[in-house]
Order: structure tokens, then sequence, then C-alpha cells
């Protein structure tokens, strides 16, 4: 699918929520005098920093970051967009002799950018328009119902609330008379652009939500909730893609009303835990990835420095 082309290395180091990728990553690509470019969906927006986990200015200044705040909560971007951007961005270090790490817990984002994505044919303005209109009047868990019936296996790497990426499976089930489960096996992510080191992150299951809550609780003494009004304070709506993500849903709940402060909380720590699950699965389908502990440093450095030798 790639032939007769440069191949540069690059090293991804993914996994799910919470488990300190980015400083480890921070601490790897300074040993290997690299860079890191962002495959965090979230991460992309400006003045989104608490609820995101975005690395903090000091944290920036100790490695040059690439694909952060590049859009306003308002605006669109989707995998494809990324991919774009970073293989242009990977070229470009490419080109001055620097190896990219690219880290995050986006999935899509990384397989796109590794496989580039398969094509799933137009968008049609008038069956996504019928799509939103009903997510408007019965809410996003009718569709997301639908869609659990016409395409199981993608429902399942969609929450319920996720409407844009509900709307636009059932949009392609319509348009093609296929769900983008069967284009996605038919494209089959063989081939790759690069020559790619993906090292995987993980812990055990009570040692992970253990992290996830004491990281909820560390954004809300951070003032995430400050954030959060301060978002809406500049007009951003609370139906956006941006602003129905983890933490920023359930803060606006609580600041329109809808629910306590405790229940925000401990809904909060539940969808956090059940999005690394998701993710969990995800990556464990992937069977490039190689799995360390954050613990094993050394370990991680020798796969890296290895890597790097081979030609």
């Amino acid at each position: 699918m790639y032939p007769n082309i440069v191949k540069p290395k690059i090293i991804v180091i993914c996994g799910p929520t919470a488990l300190g990728k980015t400083s480890i990553a921070i601490d790897l690509a300074g040993t290997f005098s690299s860079e890191i470019i962002n495959a965090d969906s979230m991460q992309i927006y400006r003045y989104m920093d608490i609820g995101t986990a975005k690395p903090t200015p000091d944290e920036q200044s100790c490695v040059t970051h690439h694909m952060i705040d590049l859009i306003d909560p308002d605006e669109h971007f989707d995998a494809k967009q990324f991919a774009e951007m970073a293989h242009e961005k990977i070229m470009e270090l490419y080109a001055r002799g620097v190896t990219p790490f690219v880290v995050g817990g986006t999935g899509l984002y990384i397989k796109a950018l590794v496989h580039g994505l398969f094509k799933a044919g137009q968008t049609d303005p008038h069956i996504r328009g019928c799509l939103q209109e009903q997510a408007r009047i019965y809410g996003s868990d009718f569709l997301y119902q639908r869609l659990s019936r016409n395409d199981p296996d993608t429902a399942k790497r969609i929450h319920p609330n996720d409407t844009y990426r509900i709307i636009r499976a059932l949009e392609v089930h319509e348009l093609t008379g296929k769900t983008i489960t069967v284009f996605q096996r038919e494209h089959g992510f063989k081939d790759s652009r690069f020559r790619v080191l993906k090292i995987g992150l993980r812990i055990n299951r009570e040692a992970l939500y253990d992290r996830i809550n004491y990281r909820a609780d560390a954004m809300i003494d951070s003032k995430f909730l400050d954030e959060v009004k301060t978002l809406l304070g500049m007009g951003y709506s609370d139906d956006l893609k941006s602003m129905q993500s983890i933490g920023y849903r359930h803060l606006i709940d609580f600041i329109k009303g809808r629910c306590s402060w405790d229940e925000t909380i401990r809904t909060l720590k539940r969808d956090t835990r059940r999005y690394a699950k998701r993710q969990l699965t995800w990556f464990k389908a992937d069977p490039e990835i190689v799995w360390r502990e954050p613990g094993q440093l050394r370990e991680i450095r020798q796969l890296i420095k290895k890597f790097l030798q081979v030609e």
C-alpha cells in the first residue's frame, strides 16, 4: 500500500487514561533527544487544559510538543485531519534527524496515522441532517440503540453520548448499505507508513482505577469547575462534541442543576473507568503493541535503543 517510499521510524506510547503517559514520554523523549506528537483527541482543543490532563507549560518546555492547542472547542477535527497533520510533522522531524514519540490514548488517531483510514463513502447532508434532527428530538441514546442493532461491533467502541460518531456510523450504513465494521475489515490496516515501535502501558485494573479516582480528585482541586464555567462564559455551547466529553459534560450537568455534586464526582469517576476499559479493549486488539508497566522505564529505554539501532 505504501511501496517504494521512505518509512521514518516512530515510537508510539499508548495506553489507558491516568497511567502517566505524559511524564513517561517526556522522560523517554528527553533521553533520546526526541520530540512529542500528541495523539489525544481532547488535547487538540484550546482552553481545555485541566479536564484533558494537557501537559503543563513546564512539561512542554522540557520537550517540544506538537498537535496541542490546534483548534477552538467549537471547531471540527477528526482522525483524517490528525493523520494528515501528524504525518507532515513526522516528515519534518525526519528531515531534521529526529525520531518522534507519538503519545496518547486515542486509538483511532494512532491507527489512522500509522495505517491510513478506510474509505467509507462520501457524506450526505440530507441523511446527516435527518439524523441530527432525530438526535435533537429523541436524544443520542435513541440513535445509539439503533446503531447497536445495525452494527453492534461499532457500537461497543462508541460511548452512548458520542453523538457525532454515532451519527457518522449510521450515515455510513444508510449511504453504503455496509457498516463501518465491514469497511474496517476490508481495509485490513495491514501496511504501515512508518517503521513503528508501539509500547503500551498497563497495570492491574484495581491500581488503574485507583489512579483514575485520584486524578479526578486532583482535577477538581485544580479548579476544573472554574475551567468549565469559563468555557460556558465564552459562549461555547454545552452540546458541542468537545463539551460532551468526559468530565466536561459531568460538570456542566452540575452547573445546570441537573446533578448533585456528590453524584457528579461519582459518575465522572465511573465513566472515566469505563473509558479506560474501552481504551484497553482497543489496544489489546493490536498485536504490534509491546506491553510494559510504567515502572519498567529501564527496560523500555532498552527496547527503544535497540529499535533505533536496527537499520
